[in-house]
């Protein structure tokens, strides 16, 4: 069996998400599922760093570098969009207010166990709003291609060799 293409996969994210939402989309390959969600599903897209009304994942003529993600990635914002702190932004989150959160990782065992805030040996900032997400959303989708590009290996071990998010074994429907 082919593997699925990035395009492929957030396309097929994308007929997930339902009317009346509040989406969260992590950084990378989730960020284009923006961009593919179908006409008539009218979603509101959130960023953790504060923004409420993320239109499509911008065009080069469209770039402007003063609208960003949490991620640092320009974004679009649609008319009537909203900007506030990262404080009022996790207060959504960890209030239970996302309704689905689309984030990339490193690797998801076989029992639902993530690992995506941090590459074992590099050096870590902090681990950005992926625990909080995890934690806080009513549904989660992972987005990511089943095989490391460089290496070959399998994302899904059944061990982890990342470091997985402590204390939400399972919270992951691994279909």
């Amino acid at each position: 069996m082919t593997p699925l293409t990035k395009e492929q996969l957030v396309k097929r994210i994308a007929q997930e998400i339902k009317s009346g939402y509040v989406v969260n989309l992590g950084i990378g390959m989730p960020t284009l599922v923006a961009n593919y969600i179908p006409k008539g599903v009218d979603v509101v897209l959130q960023s953790e760093n504060g923004i409420l009304g993320l239109g499509p994942f911008p065009d080069e003529q469209d770039l402007d570098p003063d609208l960003i993600n949490a991620g640092k990635q320009t974004v679009t914002v649609l008319p009537g969009s909203s900007f506030f702190s990262s404080a009022d932004s996790f207060a959504m989150i960890r209030g239970g207010h996302i309704d689905l959160t689309v984030l990339g990782a490193m690797q998801v065992d076989e029992k639902g166990n993530l690992a995506n805030w941090m590459i074992p040996g590099k050096m870590v900032k902090g681990m950005g709003g992926a625990m909080d997400l995890v934690a806080g959303t009513k549904r989660i989708i992972v987005a990511m291609q089943h095989c490391d590009k460089k290496t070959g290996e399998k994302k899904g071990p059944k061990k982890m060799h990342a470091p997985p998010h402590r204390g939400w074994s399972g919270k992951l429907n691994c279909q």
